[in-house]
């Protein structure tokens, strides 16, 4: 049986979050192969099944120079078309992005900045944590899972609103660490 798009959405960010460089997965009727990038430049490499099962690359060889988007080319999720396919391409991340560290979800559930709707949120944007700290709780199953913070800094962003349901691997805040 083939895998449905929202589980191939979720091994790919698995993966995103590995040191795996290539995988195939293989059936009868299904087949797909996504390589990364691995080396430190900031290369584009990662495969995409067609509607037909096969697999093409979208960009073999590393970029000669800084990928620019097209003017007018930017998405609302800044992603960039390469013309002549249909894939978004993500935008190469900023100085600032690139030294930023994301937390993601360890699950899958609902998204609560505090641990009732009476209490103050757990952490806010500007707010300096400790690793160890309780950022948010993620309800699963009727269980709340206090979420803490990987590494110590400030919270640059937080991605999610309130009450809103996440999914495995999903970049719940961005954290300025030091």
């Amino acid at each position: 049986m083939p895998l449905d798009f929202n589980e191939i959405r979720q091994l790919l960010v698995t993966i995103a979050q590995t040191d795996i460089a290539e995988l195939t997965l293989k059936s009868d009727d299904f087949e797909l192969t996504v390589r990364k990038a691995v080396s430190v430049s900031n290369q584009i490499g990662s495969g995409t099944a067609s509607a037909s099962g096969n697999v093409s690359e979208l960009n073999p060889t590393p970029p000669e120079g800084p990928v620019v988007p097209p003017a007018g080319m930017e998405t609302a999720n800044n992603a960039v078309f390469e013309p002549g396919r249909n894939v978004p391409l993500p935008m190469l991340p900023t100085p600032l992005e690139q030294k930023l560290v994301e937390l993601t979800s360890p699950m899958v559930g609902t998204f609560y900045r505090s641990p009732s709707p009476s209490e103050p949120p757990f952490a806010e944007v500007g707010d300096r944590i400790k690793t160890g700290q309780t950022v948010c709780i993620i309800e699963a199953m009727k269980l709340m899972n206090e979420i803490e913070a990987e590494v110590s800094g400030q919270i640059v962003e937080i991605l999610v609103q309130n009450a809103e349901p996440v999914e495995y691997g999903q970049p719940l805040m961005r954290i300025n660490p030091g």
